[in-house]
């Protein structure tokens, strides 16, 4: 591949622009600018230093959203890296760079793929839109979900919307996610009585009151999953307590903890039997929530066919459909849209040193949203 791909030339100058989250870096307003020839109408909805874009073209008639982040993450330590890590550059078949897979390529993908669709279809029917923030690698409090409250705010819902997250394991095309599971973190903090370790009649030690309810917590089967869904995971990140000192019982120990949970469970069901749990071993705690996402899925249907299709078409392959990984900003938007899914290049790199995407699936990931795009707006042959 060289620079004459425009997909790859966009991703390129996508990458150039230094955009750590929740810093644009102009990355939005280079999009807009391929955007407005078009008759993209364009809206910022920024919030609180979070850069955000919708975009849409056509007024009636069925939706299709591509959605995205132009943010990335730190870098790490530069040296480490092969080449600047702002610097796209080719080698042994790659464009290494942060951002190259997660998810500045995509970003150019949708572009490009837009760009096709409508030379080739230029009074197309329906409507075509991009959702884009700079705040999804951090806290995602301003971004995805400030454009979803203000689309609410308005009435408006979305028809179907493609997120161009990394989703592939091994090869373009051979996984797209059509959900995500929930993900409820709680930090307990168990009580105890401080005193010297060498009397411990005269102290309470929190860590060993403790011990039998986390033992009960982890060995609890929370649920079976689904035909979507594996079952929901309970996981212990964090454990705090003592002074340091070898010779003193502390006074509390902090524990963080983190569900990744299905839609065969709820928040507040979970909620309720760890407090059960807590409560029977006569602990004293407090413990505070956070939810950053319900579960959401978009069984086999319109949308997740047609994206399977135009896989199929474009890399000869049947995609495989599932709901593993972290959490992405499709559970915001699943708030307003039935159908949701997410597709995007090869992820095994995403986040590291020597980030990079295969150079011979950028153009395959371009024509693939095209064929999306044909296949949720033009009428059947």
């Amino acid at each position: 591949m060289t620079t004459a791909s425009p997909t790859l030339a966009l991703a390129q100058a996508l990458i150039r622009r230094r955009s750590t989250t929740p810093d644009d870096a102009g990355c939005l307003d280079l999009i807009g600018a391929r955007l407005a020839p078009l008759g993209f109408t364009l809206e910022r909805l920024d919030r609180n230093g979070t850069s955000n874009l919708w975009a849409q073209r056509g007024s009636t008639g069925p939706r299709v959203v591509f959605a995205g982040h132009t943010d990335v993450v730190p870098t790490g330590p530069v040296e480490r890296w092969r080449s600047d890590p702002f610097e796209p550059t080719e080698r042994d078949g790659h464009l290494f760079a942060r951002g190259a897979a997660d998810m500045k390529t995509s970003l150019a993908a949708f572009v490009t793929a837009i760009e096709a669709f409508v030379a080739a279809h230029p009074d197309h029917p329906g409507r075509i839109a991009l959702l884009l923030t700079s705040d999804e690698e951090g806290d995602a409090t301003d971004g995805t979900i400030a454009v979803v409250e203000a689309l609410r705010a308005r009435g408006e819902r979305l028809d179907y919307c493609i997120v161009g997250e990394p989703t592939s394991v091994e090869r373009l095309g051979d996984m797209v996610k059509n959900g995500r599971r929930g993900s409820l973190s709680g930090k307990l903090v168990v009580k105890g009585i401080q005193g010297h370790i060498a009397y411990p009649h005269l102290a309470r030690n929190p860590i060993h009151q403790a011990v039998p309810a986390l033992t009960e917590l982890a060995a609890t089967v929370w649920d079976a999953g689904n035909d979507y869904f594996p079952p929901t995971s309970w996981q212990i990140s964090n454990i705090a307590g003592g002074t340091g000192a070898s010779n003193v019982i502390p006074g509390s120990v902090e524990v963080r903890f983190n569900f990744r949970f299905s839609s065969a469970s709820t928040d507040a069901g979970l909620k309720a039997r760890v407090h059960e749990i807590l409560d029977r071993h006569g602990l004293e705690y407090t413990l505070d929530w956070h939810l950053s996402g319900q579960p959401y899925l978009t069984p086999r249907g319109t949308l997740v066919e047609a994206v399977s299709a135009a896989i199929r078409s474009e890399c000869g392959i049947e995609t495989a459909i599932s709901t593993t990984g972290g959490t992405s900003d499709g559970r915001f938007i699943a708030a307003i849209c039935d159908q949701v899914v997410e597709f995007g290049p090869v992820n095994a790199t995403i986040h590291k040193i020597d980030e990079c995407v295969a150079l011979d699936a950028i153009d395959p990931l371009s024509a693939v949203y095209t064929r999306c795009l044909e296949n949720l707006l033009l009428p059947a042959s």
